[in-house]
């Protein structure tokens, strides 16, 4: 009798951890879910998943292999044993194809016919080894010239001078905050002068805020309040410690963000990018600045809804680069580079003052994108307040 009591407490006991098992299993599924259509839907596509990964055996493996790349490796004992590199190097190519919104888009490139001019002697406090080049358009074939400013269109929209020089839509708010700067990419870096120690997380990715672009957005966001106007900066980083996902994360945050503060009327999303030679070597795009120092160059890139997602409000979002980069390289002419207009929406379907902005790349000196980013709030500043 007693024999038969204890088996049947062990058996209630595993009842219960299985049972309990399952429900944070499915509260971990659900989680992010703002209907029951939506959770029952996650549920739905993650059953058959986890049923396949019970039966590989692969179950509570964390190394984010598919199911299907996990069953292809488990038919070869020579893969098998090389699991661990696999999974490594399907986590750089992951890193290297951005996703937004479930989509995939091409690896950002250079737009054409961008010449690299010879910069002057660079500034020797930013000056971190890497060879650098001003990129500037020599020719328009292939672009939308629009005044000064160059736009790249990689979407099937055509683009006229008229619509582009119309009034953009995005105002100033009387309340506050007016602007919200955040990091998709949070942990993207620059490469300091050589002999600063720096905790790498990734290929020129790091969590620390002095060298990657949050340091960046610290700088516009005191730009932006010195000329009078009110920034929220959130620095979380998106990315880390999962790449994939990261605008789904951001664009959670963000649509918060808009339902505390209806204020905000502009959001800036900063990153920066990677240029490399025909050797795949790393350079550094940069701009001379008189009086100033070297800053790195920067980019507009700006969504659409050329993926087949909504966004009404593409071209808004593209007058209002349009402006800002015009009013810039009056000032500075090599500081910008092309406009790029992309099919992905990059999350700027939220409002009709969004914009990504890419100061400088993997190879420029924290500095030099710090610069940089200064000058760029200084004048959207000015374009958004319509100052002279």
């Amino acid at each position: 009798m007693r024999e038969t009591r204890r088996g049947t407490g062990l058996l209630r006991r595993l009842e219960a951890a299985l049972l309990a098992a399952g429900t944070l299993w499915m509260a971990a599924v659900t989680a992010g879910s703002d209907t029951a259509s939506a959770a029952f839907g996650a549920l739905r596509e993650a059953l058959p998943l986890q049923a396949l990964r019970w039966e590989l055996g692969d179950l509570w493996r964390e190394d984010g292999l598919s199911p299907a790349a996990a069953l292809a490796i488990g038919e070869s004992p020579l893969l098998l044993a090389a699991r661990p590199a696999v999974a490594e190097r399907w986590a750089l190519e992951r890193q290297e194809t951005p996703e937004e919104d479930g989509e995939t888009d091409t690896p950002m490139v250079l737009p054409v016919e961008e010449t690299p001019l010879e910069p002057e002697t660079p500034d020797p406090a930013a000056d971190n080894g890497v060879p650098a080049k001003t990129l500037v358009p020599t020719d328009p074939s292939g672009y939308t010239v629009c005044g000064r400013v160059y736009i790249s269109n990689s979407t099937s929209h055509a683009l006229t001078v008229p619509e582009l020089q119309k009034p953009f839509a995005a105002e100033l708010s009387e309340a506050s905050p007016q602007i919200l700067i955040l990091h998709t990419h949070g942990s993207e870096g620059y490469t300091p002068v050589p002999g600063t120690e720096v905790v790498w997380s990734g290929d020129y990715r790091t969590t620390d805020y002095r060298y990657n672009v949050v340091r960046v957005g610290d700088e516009m966001a005191e730009a932006f309040i010195e000329a009078g106007l009110s920034v929220l900066h959130d620095r979380t980083l998106y990315d880390y410690p999962s790449y994939s996902g990261a605008y789904d994360r951001s664009l959670a945050a963000i649509q918060s963000y808009l339902v505390q503060y209806p204020s905000i009327r502009f959001i800036l999303d900063v990153h920066r990018d990677a240029i490399e030679d025909g050797q795949g070597n790393q350079y550094k795009a940069v701009s001379e600045i008189e009086g100033l120092g070297t800053a790195a160059q920067m980019s507009l890139v700006l969504g659409s809804d050329g993926s087949g997602l909504e966004h009404p409000g593409w071209m808004e979002n593209l007058r209002l680069a349009a402006s800002i980069q015009q009013d810039i390289l009056e000032r500075y002419p090599t500081l910008m580079r092309p406009v790029l207009l992309r099919n992905s929406r990059y999350n700027q379907h939220a409002t009709t003052g969004s914009l990504l902005v890419e100061v400088g790349a993997a190879g420029n000196s924290p500095e030099e994108a710090v610069l940089a980013g200064r000058l760029f709030a200084e004048r959207m500043a000015a374009v958004i307040r319509k100052e002279e």
